[in-house]
């Protein structure tokens, strides 16, 4: 049966020291760029019928280097937008706002264009997205979707997927250069698979640095 993969992109500069990074067009780094080549055999036996991609470049590569092919660009799969938080770190964020939280207390406004977003707003375009691959999650052919994209993005629609509220993408964690997969049991969807790296072929530290829970 069709199942919904869900791919995080490699690391980048600002993945690895955690700070926020939505519209900034960050590249992968060559450690980013390993790891998505290493997800190559996690993907290869799978049957692939339709692939999304945030049209972030950081996405687009990992997908490539991953050996997907046809790739069609989804507007509403980019990144959370963290408005003011752009570029900073959190605990560069607690420094004026201790205990603060993205998923409870949102972000401040930043430059023209980048307001900001809440879970509900994300909520509303991740179930945009669920909309569109929901023919083909149903269809007869069995073939799996691939979503690449971005952490808080994917978590929030993971949230959706399984019928909980935007905020609770709070729950699952997810690192640089990742494949989850969601499927279903006893026809409700539910996750089959979280986080997992190159390191469930190649064995524990084998692939160098892992993944981090920055942005």
């Amino acid at each position: 049966m069709a199942e919904l993969l869900l791919i995080r992109h490699g690391e980048t500069e600002w993945s690895r020291s955690g700070k926020h990074t939505s519209w900034t067009d960050m590249p992968l780094t060559a450690h980013g760029e390993e790891q998505a080549r290493a997800l190559r055999p996690l993907l290869a036996a799978r049957k692939i019928g339709l692939t999304l991609v945030s049209p972030m470049e950081r996405a687009v590569r990992t997908a490539r280097l991953a050996g997907l092919e046809d790739l069609t660009t989804e507007p509403e799969l980019h990144e959370w937008d963290y408005g003011g938080y752009e570029g900073v770190t959190t605990p560069e964020i607690h420094r004026t706002r201790p205990g603060w939280n993205l998923w409870t207390d949102g972000v401040p406004p930043g430059e023209a264009g980048h307001p900001g977003e809440s879970p509900e707003r994300i909520g509303a375009r991740v179930d945009r997205v669920l909309a569109r691959i929901a023919p083909e999650l149903d269809a007869a052919d069995g073939a799996d979707v691939v979503l690449v994209a971005h952490a808080h993005v994917l978590r929030v629609l993971t949230a959706r997927r399984l019928g909980l509220p935007p905020s609770a993408g709070a729950l699952f964690r997810l690192d640089t250069a990742t494949v989850s997969r969601l499927g279903t049991e006893h026809g409700r969807p539910a996750v089959v698979a979280w986080n997992v790296g190159s390191e469930a072929i190649s064995g524990p530290g084998s692939a160098g640095r892992g993944g981090t829970p920055a942005r």
